[in-house]
């Protein structure tokens, strides 16, 4: 079987950030399915490369996070327009895997139907357009009808669905109730990450006192809230809590978060330069708590956020700001506690009393690792996948009659 697999953001573990579409389609390999990979470098130039048994197709379209709308639709629809007229360049695939954001690669699954008579499947990380819609990006009425109109075209016409939460999952069902639509969430990196000791040399480096450390360790965009954890820092630096706060990411509110820090002079704040995964690990091998946080907006309560699996699997404590899928799974499994708006004070004072009862942060801890392993291992979502790409047919009673009574 072969697969045409096409991400716009495709990361390997070594580069860091997310790195889902690696393993998926690491995983397709190793069941024997030949993948090619499109994605996207900020080079000039074309590149391929073959990357553990994947071939990836490097496509020159510059991006940034720190682009701004237009910048950034720009370098969506050129990726469109390029990968489409790659892809009549290679051997025929027996299908596409689209995964999205941006919703616009929906677009190539559109036209290889169309032209190329080409089935694709679908896989809806976001809620595009409904989550650039509500923070305020897309805002123009005749915008979002079309925007509207495109995704539950897309949506319709894909052999499949997949989404990466159940909020998801029930946005797609209305929107296109006729097609079929499979879970399969992000995934723990049980290997990567890992429960493990302090690693004291970056304790030593960042000067970090023995008080309860909460990390951040994820994209500082616009729709993550990480001034929500600033704020936490500043009361407990008013409180004289000698608590730590690590922030490791980049992203378009990177610097405005860093002014923040300086102008309240936030001491016990820490910036860390963004890094591999094996580089995040060491980071929250120092904390007691992750910290896991979007805006305020309704579409996000459907996330599934992959700083919150590198989280369960390296045995953390969690602390959300925000309902939804993810605040569930915390309260039903005791993996933590959150700190939802208006709610800060009522938080500290549960921080200050976990602060002096490590065993309990502990439990929450192993309670995280034992969730990963049970429910969101690499090795599950590969098989989840290899379903969905290669679904089995259901017997029909012919087939259940055993030939020996024939």
């Amino acid at each position: 079987m072969k697969v045409i697999y096409i991400h716009q953001y495709f990361r390997t573990p070594d580069q860091g950030g997310a790195v889902r579409s690696y393993h998926l389609a690491k995983g397709l390999v190793n069941a024997g399915i030949d993948v090619e990979m499109i994605t996207a470098h900020n080079f000039p130039d074309y590149d391929q490369r073959w990357i553990d048994g994947i071939r990836v197709h490097y496509l020159p379209v510059k991006y940034d996070q720190k682009y701004g709308f237009l910048k950034r639709i720009r370098a969506f629809w050129k990726f469109v327009l390029k990968a489409r007229r790659l892809i009549k360049k290679l051997p025929r695939p027996d299908l596409l895997y689209i995964t999205s954001t941006p919703l616009t690669t929906g677009l190539i699954g559109l036209w290889a139907k169309k032209q190329l008579a080409l089935p694709y499947i679908f896989e809806v990380r976001d809620l595009w357009p409904e989550a650039p819609i509500q923070v305020g990006a897309i805002r123009n009425p005749v915008a979002k009808s079309f925007l509207y109109r495109l995704e539950k075209r897309i949506y319709d016409q894909a052999l499949s669905l997949v989404a990466l939460s159940p909020g998801i999952i029930a946005h797609l069902q209305k929107v296109s109730p006729n097609r079929d639509v499979a879970l399969i969430p992000n995934f723990s990196n049980l290997e990567v990450f890992f429960p493990k000791e302090k690693n004291q040399k970056l304790l030593r480096q960042l000067s970090l006192s023995d008080g309860l450390t909460i990390a951040y360790t994820g994209a500082l965009g616009q729709v993550n809230a990480v001034e929500e954890l600033l704020d936490l820092a500043e009361m407990a630096q008013n409180h004289d809590k000698k608590w730590n706060f690590l922030i490791m990411g980049t992203g378009s509110h990177e610097e405005d978060l860093k002014k923040i820090a300086q102008t309240k002079k936030l001491s016990t704040v820490h910036f860390i330069p963004f890094g591999s995964k094996e580089d995040v690990n060491e980071v929250l091998s120092l904390a007691d708590f992750a910290w896991i946080s979007f805006a305020h907006l309704p579409v996000l309560k459907t996330n599934s956020p992959n700083k919150f699996f590198d989280a369960l699997a390296a045995g953390k404590a969690i602390l959300v700001n925000h309902k939804g899928w993810v605040y569930d799974l915390i309260k039903t499994h005791e993996l933590g506690i959150s700190c939802l708006p208006g709610k800060m004070v009522a938080t500290f004072a549960k921080l200050e009393t976990l602060a002096e009862n490590p065993v309990e942060v502990a439990r929450m801890g192993r309670n995280s690792r034992k969730l990963a392993e049970a429910y969101f291992s690499k090795e599950l979502a590969v098989r989840r996948l290899l379903e969905v790409i290669q679904p089995r047919p259901k017997a029909t009673q012919a087939d259940a009659v055993d030939i020996r009574t024939a």
